[in-house]
């Protein structure tokens, strides 16, 4: 191999617990908008991938589930499975922590981290939440009693700040080879990506623990000859009184919903999208193993 075919590629998994800015992270170094993005802990169910390049490297950046999703559910446990083999098929890993505190959910991500036995660059992420910004060396100093890291980078995924450092930080680990041989990031499609769209309107407008009980399902993606994209989805829910909750008063609520998932696929596409949704109810569908098929997982 001659020095100039070589480069540096590999996978570097985001890894964490709910809630620390991880998707936010992803689309920030990604440059793009792949994983979708809420206030609410487990928005993540999928592993989605973003690439970063850069001199001498290609990265693929891989944005899992957080880890220990909560409940014994067929989906969590599937979210969970997830959520290892992608740290399986790394080459080293990013723990994202939200400045100032560091819980016992960091220490559990941080002991998965342990076991797998790949490089981890610690990103403290929200820095521009901790004021006034000398505020951090304490939590920094603590934090990096906890593990010899390779790297510990403060940075503001949300605001963009000192992100070419953490990049850096992590291509040193990935190994050396042809760049002709690096893989594509995983590429889940518009169904996907509307599917999600639709998820993340649903997780933003209603409240408490109703998120985790909803799923989406695309039933029909076709093109029409004026170039617009007809959309049906089934917004699943798994009993009556949610339903009634999602749709709300005379509709309003769920139009409003469609509305908003509409307009951020039309910005995603860049063309216009008609979108039909249904709420329907199935009861049990996190531990029915055919539903969660249905929905991109896989059940053990």
């Amino acid at each position: 191999m001659s020095e100039a075919n070589v480069n540096r590629w590999g996978t570097v998994v985001l890894a964490g617990r709910p809630n620390v800015g991880k998707s936010t992270l992803l689309n920030a170094l990604a440059g793009q908008k792949l994983s979708i993005v809420t206030p609410k802990p487990q928005t993540t169910r999928h592993r989605v991938e973003g690439a970063v390049t850069g001199p001498g490297f290609q990265m693929i950046l891989s944005d899992t589930p957080g880890s220990g999703a909560s409940g014994g559910s067929r989906l969590a446990h599937a979210m969970n499975r997830e959520g290892d083999a992608a740290l399986g098929a790394g080459d080293a890993a990013i723990l994202v922590v939200a400045a100032p505190r560091w819980t016992r959910g960091d220490d559990a991500a941080l002991e998965r981290l342990r076991r797998t036995g790949l490089p981890i660059v610690l990103a403290v992420n929200k820095i521009d939440c901790v004021k006034p910004r000398m505020a951090l060396l304490p939590f920094l100093e603590r934090a990096a009693g906890k593990h010899d890291f390779s790297a510990i980078v403060p940075v503001s995924a949300y605001k963009g700040e000192n992100l070419e450092a953490l990049v850096r930080a992590a291509a040193a680990h990935l190994p050396a080879g042809s760049a002709d041989e690096a893989p594509a990031p995983l590429d889940r499609g518009e169904r996907f990506t509307a599917s999600e769209a639709l998820r993340e309107q649903l997780m933003l407008v209603l409240n408490e623990e109703l998120p985790y009980g909803i799923a989406v399902e695309i039933e029909r993606f076709e093109p029409t000859p004026d170039g617009r994209t007809e959309i049906d989805a089934v917004i699943w829910v798994e009993r009556e009184g949610q339903r009634k909750i999602v749709i709300g008063t005379k509709g309003e609520r769920l139009k409003s919903i469609g509305r908003a998932a509409r307009l951020a696929l039309n910005e995603r596409f860049g063309r216009r999208v008609h979108l039909n949704t249904w709420v329907k109810v199935r009861e049990g569908w996190s531990d029915d193993d055919r539903m969660l098929r249905q929905l991109g997982h896989e059940p053990s």
